[in-house]
């Protein structure tokens, strides 16, 4: 008897000491979020003002603005979504709704997980490859758009994949049932309830694409580039590889580096913007299906 009560104390006390480490490993995390959001915001936010965004870069990005930066960083990410949302969308419905079970499917899903792996520096160097030399677009925003759509493809697939095989096998059936065809219950039925989880995912891929500094290091960007894109195959001065010139190779790195934590600033805040966007598309969604 009195072994029994010991074993269940000590049972209490291991669930006791696993839940405290999980909630310290999930503070630690935060707190070194906030760590790093201080380091970029106490530096750069002196920076920021209505001149910095909406100007150009001037004396060898050493003063001015960075709108072109700003500008570039919008265009391309514009055109990787137009480019991986409609494409990895009918993958990732083909992969769930379609493709038996299967060595064919398996081999799919394998090969998607092995495209999210690849070192983002090579989706660089084959975008260059294939878009700027084979194709000629050159080094412009169509070859870095589809270089970073190429890159955000895998997300937005499995992002769908997942989305659509959460919504209850029962919606399907009910439609079946009553005499709806495959096309008309995933275009009417199922993708407006998997809606949220898509969106979500494909935002989270444009918070990724957006950051990205290898690959349109060959496929776009310019190093000085003090105006504003006129057409998809100019090439376009970036965020990211702005940040990664004026930090580390620019005409004068220590009279710059305000401007570079400025710069940091702008990226941070945008990637942030996007994930409450995210969020906020998931609850408006969600609450949309729910009324229905």
């Amino acid at each position: 008897m009195r072994s029994g009560v010991n074993h269940t104390k000590r049972k209490k006390q291991t669930q006791f000491a696993v839940f405290w480490l999980f909630r310290l490993i999930s503070i630690l995390v935060v707190c070194i979020l906030f760590l790093i959001l201080y380091f970029i915001f106490s530096r750069g936010m002196n920076v920021i003002s209505w001149e910095f965004i909406t100007s150009q870069p001037e004396d060898g990005m050493t003063k001015g603005g960075i709108l072109p930066a700003i500008v570039g960083t919008f265009y391309l990410v514009l055109g990787s979504v137009l480019f991986a949302f409609p494409v990895g969308v009918l993958s990732g419905i083909y992969v769930n709704e379609y493709a038996k079970e299967g060595w064919v499917k398996k081999f799919i899903k394998q090969m998607t997980n092995n495209l999210a792996g690849i070192p983002s520096i090579v989706f660089g160097l084959f975008g260059m490859s294939l878009f700027v030399n084979r194709l000629g677009f050159q080094a412009s925003i169509l070859a870095g758009s589809l270089t970073l759509g190429l890159l955000a493809l895998p997300i937005v697939i499995r992002t769908t994949e997942e989305a659509l095989k959460a919504v209850d096998s029962s919606f399907r059936h009910a439609s079946y049932a009553m005499g709806a065809t495959k096309i008309y219950t995933i275009r009417k039925v199922i993708l407006p309830i998997a809606f949220p989880n898509i969106i979500t995912g494909l935002i989270l891929s444009v918070s990724r694409v957006s950051g990205e500094t290898a690959p349109i290091l060959f496929t776009c960007a310019a190093y000085f580039l003090p105006k504003l894109p006129e057409s998809i195959f100019d090439m376009v001065m970036a965020l990211p590889y702005h940040l990664y010139v004026i930090s580390t190779s620019g005409t004068n790195i220590e009279e710059s580096r305000p401007m570079a934590y400025g710069t940091a600033v702008i990226l941070v805040l945008i990637v942030l913007i996007a994930n409450l966007s995210a969020h906020a598309l998931r609850v408006y969604f969600g609450k949309k299906v729910k009324m229905k």
